[in-house]
């Protein structure tokens, strides 16, 4: 899994990734991807290039995250919101999504990675439905690393459809009210049966959520770069990862 932006092997001392695999790094990382088109601005290129510059990144940091040992990434990668943008540029994402799942599906296959998506993925173009549903067919034995696609999602949203389940569960007489908890919640979320992320990485130096994961992230250390998301290598990642391990994780309680 390498991409044009990944440095050589030897640019990353191996004690780095030692150190990252034996001093209680994160299992699960999610990242806002952002930045794509700030990229492409600056170069005086089109927003679908900045897209397609991203997707290399993509495969950065997926290298680095098996890498690193990680458990589980998840990313990014279309938010309800975006299918307000122009619609050339939502129909150049949702070909590049396709190229994307069906390019390197034998990679992703190879490298022992389980590809999942979620969000809600009838919006999207036929085609683009397919290979995704084929990718994550095709990686479903994967153990190496469960890469997670945030795609046409939208944290609120989630959370109302929950609610909307446990409503119905209650209406059914299966659950009362008052015996409503966080765990009936977190049961009928789109990430149910996996951890919550531990690291939250933003990209592009922006300092909001985005509608991302609002009840997952309620714990997970945040850590923002300036770096667009194009220029995003396994470097910036280790030290999002690096700077983790360096904080104390209280949830909520009284430091000793």
């Amino acid at each position: 899994m390498t991409s044009p932006n990944s440095p050589n092997d030897d640019d990353v001392p191996a004690d780095v990734v030692a150190r990252i695999r034996g001093h209680g790094g994160p299992a699960h990382v999610a990242v806002i991807m952002d930045g794509n088109g700030r990229w492409a601005r600056q170069r005086g290129l089109p927003r679908s290039e900045g897209h397609r510059a991203g997707m290399a990144a993509v495969r950065e940091v997926i290298s680095g995250a098996l890498d690193a040992g990680l458990e589980h990434l998840t990313l990014y990668a279309f938010s309800q919101e975006n299918w307000d943008r122009p619609s050339d540029e939502v129909a150049a994402l949702m070909s590049l999504l396709e190229e994307y799942a069906e390019s390197d599906r034998g990679e992703l296959e190879d490298a022992g990675i389980h590809v999942t998506a979620f969000g809600d993925l009838g919006r999207l173009s036929g085609a683009a439905r397919a290979a995704v549903e084929d990718l994550q067919a095709g990686t479903a034995n994967g153990a190496e690393l469960h890469l997670h696609l945030a795609i046409s999602y939208g944290a609120r949203s989630e959370i109302v459809e929950a609610c909307r389940a446990i409503a119905r569960s209650c209406v059914g007489g299966e659950l009362a009210p008052e015996d409503i908890g966080p765990d009936d919640i977190r049961a009928h979320l789109m990430t149910a049966g996996r951890p919550d992320p531990d690291l939250l990485i933003r990209t592009s130096g922006e300092v909001r959520i985005s509608n991302f994961m609002l009840w997952q992230i309620a714990y997970a250390e945040f850590y923002v770069t300036p770096v667009l998301w194009p220029d995003f290598t396994r470097r910036d990642l280790f030290r999002a990862i690096l700077d983790y391990q360096r904080r104390e994780r209280r949830f909520g309680l009284v430091s000793t």
